[in-house]
């Protein structure tokens, strides 16, 4: 089946490294990682791992969706998901437009309003606020195509009612729409836009005098440079995440919602510092989130983070994988016990990561049936993880015969 379709992360190396001209052995020497690994993973025989990937990306000076191949543009279209990305572009473009026009007004998926803004002074701030959380909702159910639908209406008539009568409220609701366009970009693999939904966060969150949700804006910042494999830029704006709450007076620092994002803020760093293989920063930071876990119990719609007992576990074998410790990854596994109603985005993201360490310990079948169980839970989001078609890429090149449920994963994939 490999040679059906070449597609993987390898054969971009590869190609990159010729556009750069250079050989194997003289990429291999410019990274951490030796000719006989590259040599495989451009052939096909070894899973190229997102740190491999992001330090190439970073030697070669390009992106690293070039390496990817995100966004994958042909399923999006098979999807209908390409044409959600034009209206939030714009959406994002016009924030400083008080109408908050929206060139393709349509509904909002809460009551059928327009995309014009007019309604924006006759709905109270509240009813704005509980449908910004709607939409966050919706995207940790992974059902992208219903919220990205609804969002460049949404954010027209939060943007209105914004202008013409500001409040903190409108702002942090705003800042909210704002978050989930984040969201929905990264999902689908267009990072470009979601870094400009980051800048508008951090423009609402300032009006908003918010430090809470400029925290979380520079927790999503980090894990932007993660991807690239810029550890030190991660960790430096996870720090100045810390900063934005300690403008928090002496009643909101011992709130439970600033301990939550304290607590998300290291499992960032966790995760970071798992990247750049550094075992004590690691261990520090989950011994920290864990603390602040202690104290806040489980808060899953605490800013949507998730954060709690179980994502501190969860982080733990996140940071083993990144380290490629992929039998203690196994190991701790073993001991997540995921909260009755814990959002499907982050179950299908466990799995995931689960199934990566399955397949690197040999475990082919198990790690089939992770990114499957990935699949029913969250369909939308496996689809356009590159984890999991890097995880079924490796997969197929290590079966001499592909039983029909891995041929079939890999079609659904794109692959």
């Amino acid at each position: 089946m490999r040679g059906l379709k070449e597609e993987h992360a390898g054969v971009r190396i590869a190609h990159q490294r010729k556009l750069a001209g250079l050989t194997q052995r003289g990429l291999a020497a410019q990274i951490p990682y030796s000719y006989s690994l590259l040599r495989q993973v451009e052939e096909g025989r070894k899973n190229a791992s997102p740190d491999l990937i992001s330090a190439v990306a970073r030697l070669l000076r390009i992106d690293v969706t070039v390496l990817t191949g995100q966004p994958y543009v042909t399923e999006l279209q098979q999807d209908r998901l390409a044409a959600l990305i034009r209206p939030i572009r714009e959406s994002l473009d016009l924030y400083d437009l008080e109408d908050g026009f929206v060139h393709s007004p349509g509904t909002d998926g809460n009551g059928g309003r327009d995309g014009d803004g007019s309604g924006g002074n006759d709905v109270r701030p509240a009813e704005l606020a509980s449908r910004a959380d709607d939409l966050c909702r919706m995207v940790r159910a992974t059902q992208l195509s219903k919220a990205g639908n609804a969002l460049p209406a949404f954010i027209a008539e939060v943007t209105s009612a914004a202008h013409r009568a500001p409040s903190a409220a409108l702002w942090q609701t705003l800042g909210s729409a704002y978050r989930t366009a984040h969201d929905i970009a990264t999902k689908l693999g267009f990072y470009d836009l979601a870094t400009i939904a980051l800048d508008r966060l951090g423009w609402a969150a300032e009006r908003g005098s918010d430090p809470r949700l400029a925290a979380v804006r520079q927790y999503m910042r980090a894990l932007t440079y993660f991807r690239e494999g810029e550890h030190t830029v991660g960790l430096r704006l996870i720090e100045a995440g810390h900063r934005a709450l300690s403008e928090t007076d002496s009643t909101q620092r011992e709130a439970r919602e600033t301990l939550v994002v304290r607590g998300q803020l290291h499992l960032g760093a966790s995760v970071i510092a798992a990247r750049a293989h550094d075992a004590n920063a690691v261990e520090g930071h989950l011994r920290e989130a864990a603390s602040y876990a202690q104290r806040t119990g489980e808060a899953s719609r605490v800013h949507w983070l998730s954060f709690g007992p179980a994502n501190v576990t969860v982080h733990e074998v996140s940071a083993q994988v990144e380290m490629r410790r992929y039998g203690k990854a196994l190991e701790k596994s073993r001991q997540v016990n995921l909260p009755h109603g814990w959002p499907m985005s982050r179950r299908a993201h466990f799995y995931v990561d689960r199934a990566r360490a399955e397949m690197e310990t040999g475990r082919c079948d198990a790690a089939l049936e992770s990114v499957m169980t990935a699949r029913k839970l969250a369909p939308e989001q496996t689809r356009y993880h590159p984890g999991a078609r890097e995880t079924i890429n490796g997969l197929v090149a290590q079966r001499r015969r592909t039983p029909d449920s891995l041929d079939n994963m890999a079609a659904w994939l794109g692959l």
